[in-house]
This record gives structure tokens, sequence and C-alpha cells, in this order.
């Protein structure tokens, strides 16, 4: 959607294609970077966006063993928003839906499946579409890949996806929120286990992490032992884990972290979560998915006004986007190993070294707060206005 407004802001006619017949996907990333929010403020539309229903996070804190920890601090970024705002992705999506739609170039097609790729003589010339009024053709000078982390794009270029192994899943629920609840936090962490509550206004999504491929076991032990172990992380729920009565309340997100060696082919280009997976520790993926489409927009916004663009063009992007990914997972992988690991090993009320550094030493708390907030190499607005 970034990726369709930035083009169809520098005058390139541009259609974006979306299976389902709203946005509304439960349990999406929601969080909006301080990074993205300065790209709103380069767009002229930051002071409208912030009219939307969010809630703003000016520090991420944990509670580890017990104890709680501030473990970064926006207050220093060279942003104008210092903060991560807290909304739900559909009504970013519709924000910038609506925002497109003013641009004559942009057209958005609701319930548009692409089902596969068009090719002549090798280069990818168009897609093939599932609507509702039957199976369609469509042809362009560009095609795209933003369609995450199961695309069909990538398949059907033949791109192949390099897997890196993640130890967690997390299950995905809803928890009632209460007035007196704590303050948002990053999470709650002991001997090992992790569970996330993100404000959702009059509800948290939670998010409890276990061992990769135990759902079948925690399963068969009941909800009952759910209930439990979420209790024992954030007491104060009290009561309110018996909310989760049911299986049909708990979703699993299978979490995985790859990337693509190769982004591009003649014709297709994949960004976001098509070119690389991201983890939820962080929250990162929306974010780093908007930054490979301000670049995307950057390098061939221009060109694509004058026909198809060349394949070393694609890969310009590529190589701007990749290292910054690269880092980004990197200390993904980190943090999969040393924190959200469940481990009998970890049965502890003592704090880590590094939590310990960071209350002893609060400028220590500007690091995370760097890479999380902005990303190893932030993107602005440079693609051209019609």
């Amino acid at each position: 959607m970034m990726t369709g407004y930035l083009l169809a802001r520098a005058g390139v006619p541009v259609a974006v294609l979306e299976k389902h017949a709203d946005f509304f996907r439960d349990f999406r990333g929601d969080t909006i970077h301080p990074s993205t929010l300065e790209l709103m403020f380069e767009l002229g539309l930051l002071e409208e966006f912030l009219e939307l229903p969010h809630q703003e996070l000016h520090q991420l804190r944990a509670v580890i063993n017990g104890h709680e920890v501030t473990v970064a601090d926006f207050s220093s970024l060279p942003t104008r928003c210092k903060f991560i705002a807290f909304m739900p992705q559909w009504d970013f999506l519709n924000f910038l839906a609506t925002a497109a739609n003013k641009f004559d170039h942009f057209s958005l097609h609701m319930r548009h499946e692409v089902v596969g790729l068009m090719f002549d003589d090798g280069r990818v010339s168009g897609v093939r579409i599932k609507t509702p009024g039957g199976e369609r053709i469509a042809r362009a000078d560009l095609v795209i890949g933003a369609d995450g982390r199961h695309a069909v794009t990538h398949v059907a270029a033949g791109f192949k996806s390099r897997e890196f192994g993640v130890p967690i899943d997390v299950l995905w629920l809803r928890l009632s929120k209460r007035p007196n609840d704590p303050a948002q936090t990053f999470g709650y962490f002991r001997g090992g286990k992790l569970l996330v509550l993100i404000n959702r206004g009059d509800y948290h999504q939670a998010g409890f992490v276990i061992a990769k491929g135990t759902f079948a076991e925690i399963q068969a032990r009941g909800v009952a032992v759910l209930q439990s172990e979420i209790l024992a992380l954030a007491p104060f729920l009290g009561e309110r884990v018996r909310e989760i009565d049911d299986w049909s309340k708990v979703r699993l997100l299978t979490v995985q972290i790859n990337r693509l060696d190769r982004w591009a082919r003649e014709g297709l280009l994949c960004i976001g979560d098509n070119a690389h997976a991201m983890s939820p520790a962080g929250g990162v993926g929306i974010n780093l998915a908007i930054q490979d489409a301000v670049a995307t927009a950057n390098l061939l916004a221009e060109k694509l006004r004058d026909g198809p663009v060349e394949l070393h063009d694609l890969h310009e992007v590529q190589r701007r986007r990749e290292w910054p990914t690269k880092i980004i997972q990197a200390v993904q992988l980190l943090i999969h190993r040393f924190i959200t690991v469940p481990s009998a090993q970890r049965q502890t009320q003592k704090l880590p070294l590094l939590a310990k550094m960071l209350l002893w030493f609060p400028v220590l708390r500007r690091i995370p707060a760097r890479l999380a907030g902005m990303g190893p190499r932030p993107e602005h607005i440079h693609s051209p206005r019609a």
C-alpha cells in the first residue's frame, strides 16, 4: 500500500491488488515506529494520521523475573515523534488507501487474489488474478510482490529462500483490559518464558511464547495449564485468564526468519515479508517493509514514469535494503537464542547482566531505541511528487 501510494504520488499508474474484501486481520503487527512516523511527517500526513485512535509508548519497559527494567528510551531520537504508536494495522491500511485514492494514478482492487505470474520471453509481464467475476490477467511494466511470507510471486518466479532456525512460536489471544492495569510494557519475562501484552484500548492483544512445535503438547495438557502459565507471568490479570476457556480463542503464529537470495528478476521485485520474513521480536517487520517501499519509490519512480525498468535498477533496491535486513535479522536471532527460549536452566529470580547494565547506565537505553525505532538505515522521502 505504501509503495502504491508513493508511486501514484510520483505520477506512475499503479494498481494495488488485495485478495480479501477488507483489511481486517486480527493479530497483525500494530507497532508504528518513529521511523515510519517520520515518513508520515515528510509526506504531510502525520497530523491527520495521529488523529486516528492509537496509544503512544515513549519507553519500552520489561518485567524481568519480577524486576521492572527500561529497555529502550526514545526521547533522544532525531525524529518529530519520539514514541512508538500502537494502531491496528487495518486502520493504518485504510488511512493509506484513502490518501492514495486522491491520486488519479492510483487504483485499489479488493477481492483480487494474485494466483500466478505471466511471462513473456522470460520476463514477468503481469499477473493472473482470481476475482469475483472469474480469473483474469493484468499486464504491467513491473510487478511488485508484497504478498508476505507465503508469497505466490516469489514461488512462481523460482526464487529460493534461506531459512534461519527460530526456536519459538507464539500463541496469540485476547484478554480484557482494566483502567488500573500496569502501563504498556515490552513483555513479562520469567524462567525463560515470555508474555507480551499490547494495549488495544479496550483489550490486550497477548502473545505467549512457546517452544517451536510444542502447541499440540500444550493443548494436550489442557487450557487450564496455559491459564496458570500466563497468570504466573502477569499476576495482575487475575481471573481474566479464564477468558481463554477454549482453544478456538488461541491462534498459533509460526515464527519464521528467512530471506530471499534474489529479490528481483526482469519485471518482478519482491519487498517486505515476501523478501524477508521477520520475527515479531521488536515489532519491526511492518516498519522494515515500509522502508523497502520508500527505497523502491526513491530509486524507481522517475524511471517507471517512462516505462519498464531494467534488472539492474531492481537490484539497486535489494542492494540498498538487504544489509539493514541482515542486521535486524541477526539481532532477532540473538534475542531468540538468549532471551526467549524456555529453559529449565533459567529458573532464577536474578536479573541478567544486560538488564543490570540498562539499570546502571541509562544512556545505554538509546542503543535499542535507535535500533528498533529507526533501524540501521532509515529511509527518507526522495521520490518526486507529480
